[in-house]
């Protein structure tokens, strides 16, 4: 693997790819701790109770800390966002559909209106992320430099509410332009590597913290107190968890296909056997995502609703409890839940991203057929079967690997920034954008005759179903 690693470096093209990526990489950081500048001390948790909880689960897949008030605050989440409605979009409105069939014409106008679009997400989330952190700081600004403060000293004087969102706003399409960039002239997918740097950047933190709770001794597995059986437990846990996620993610239903034969002249050519490769996981991580998100908001809107009623009321108490049991991720209630919208995400998204009856279109007019099933109805039909059951599959994974840090934080009592780890989105995007990176960094050396990273390792053979 060193020596591999020596050669990915002697390579000029790739080596001037790779520090290129490193170097946007830093950028993002550095400006990840840079404040606003009406911010008074160093970025600090602004907000509280159900809404920090939000703020901290949503940031692992904004590429940002959304406690925290610095220039990329809102992270590549506006982007992202403005990716999943034109995706979503595409399905439904013709005219979309219609430049997704143009081919590289059509994808670089929908990328146009992507960002476009990002803009104007970014400028609604800026400004209520404003309002909400630094306009609602409370009597004397909280953490509002005295300079910036209005006439009332409660809050962000409104000229600099309007600097404050154009500052984060300029820093979500900065974040952006640097995932382009690396897109054009680095090496991986620019955005997905920004949020794998966020999740990765957030480890050093949660394992500071774990070890600082470590006891040395022999704790019983007692919730809450880090012992060393704890610790060997966690490092099992991670590992089978990784590999899982590793399998599943590679995991393909691979469909035999055969094209028909024809001939020219005196050769026949044609009768090749291929086959149609389905993932397991065609969905990825976004049923979690939408499922997560989807479980947070009751909790705190109940949770925001309830102190609108005096306290100790019949109206008050059913608020609050509906709020804690939606927050309290160790119950029975909330699990069930959770793997119920996963399964329903994830068959949702799967039916907005695979067409059975486009691809049985594309097969026929290629003169390629599935052994066994007539060309159009029988064989859209029967890849909308497969793709049924492998989703049943693919949706019980991602339901495991959800509920995993929820396990972990409810059993051993562990912080759930370090359960976090052990399951969920963070780790799902960073084995994706891990094996994504690998690829392309293979298909450099195989192009220069040399061995892959994973050649001789089991790497690029994907499992099969």
């Amino acid at each position: 693997m060193l020596e591999k690693l020596r050669i990915m470096f002697t390579i000029p093209e790739l080596r001037k790819k790779i520090f290129l990526t490193l170097g946007l990489l830093a950028i993002y950081r550095i400006g990840f701790h840079i404040p606003l500048p009406m911010v008074d001390n160093a970025p600090t948790d602004s907000a509280g109770g159900g809404a920090a909880d939000f703020l901290e689960k949503v940031s692992l897949f904004a590429a940002s800390d959304l406690r925290q008030l610095t220039i990329f605050g809102l992270g590549i989440m506006p982007y992202i966002s403005a990716s999943i409605i034109l995706q979503l979009l595409g399905t439904t409105v013709p005219a979309l559909a219609e430049l997704k069939k143009e081919g590289q014409a059509g994808q670089k106008k929908i990328n146009e209106y992507t960002r476009y679009l990002t803009v104007g997400i970014c400028l609604v989330q800026s400004w209520i992320y404003v309002s909400v952190m630094l306009s609602a700081s409370g009597p004397g600004g909280g953490n509002i430099n005295a300079n910036f403060l209005n006439e009332a000293g409660t809050g962000l004087y409104l000229p600099w509410q309007f600097v404050a969102v154009a500052v984060m706003t300029c820093g979500s399409v900065f974040l952006m332009w640097l995932g382009e960039q690396i897109d054009e002239h680095g090496i991986g997918n620019g955005i997905s590597l920004l949020i794998m740097a966020g999740i990765l950047a957030q480890m050093p933190k949660a394992l500071y913290e774990l070890i600082r709770n470590m006891e040395t001794q022999l704790t019983g597995l007692s919730r809450g107190q880090v012992g060393i059986e704890t610790l060997i437990l966690l490092f099992v846990l991670f590992i089978g968890v990784v590999v899982g996620v590793v399998f599943i993610t590679l995991g393909q239903r691979k469909i035999p296909t055969q094209s028909a034969k024809f001939t020219r002249g005196r050769k026949v050519y044609g009768g090749t056997r291929q086959h149609l490769p389905l993932r397991i996981n065609q969905a990825g991580v976004m049923p979690i995502i939408f499922a997560s998100s989807l479980l947070m908001i009751p909790g705190v809107f109940f949770g925001l609703l309830a102190g609108a009623f005096e306290t100790g009321g019949a109206i008050f108490k059913g608020l609050n409890l509906v709020s804690l049991t939606m927050q309290d991720q160790a119950s029975y209630f909330f699990n069930l839940l959770y793997v119920a919208l996963i399964f329903f995400f994830c068959y949702f998204w799967t039916a907005i991203t695979f067409n059975p009856k486009e691809i049985s279109d594309n097969l026929r007019d290629s003169g390629t057929f599935i052994p066994g099933y007539r060309p159009g109805k029988r064989t859209t039909d029967y890849l909308e079967k497969v793709m049924v059951r492998i989703t049943y599959v693919g949706a019980g994974f991602l339901s495991i690997v959800a509920i995993v840090p929820t396990i972990v934080y409810g059993s051993l009592g562990v912080p759930y920034s370090i359960a976090g780890f052990y399951g969920g989105t963070g780790l799902l995007i960073a084995v994706s954008v891990a094996f994504d990176l690998v690829q392309k960094i293979d298909s450099h050396l195989v192009m220069r005759n040399y061995r892959g990273l994973l050649e001789g390792a089991g790497g690029g053979v994907s499992p099969v179903v």
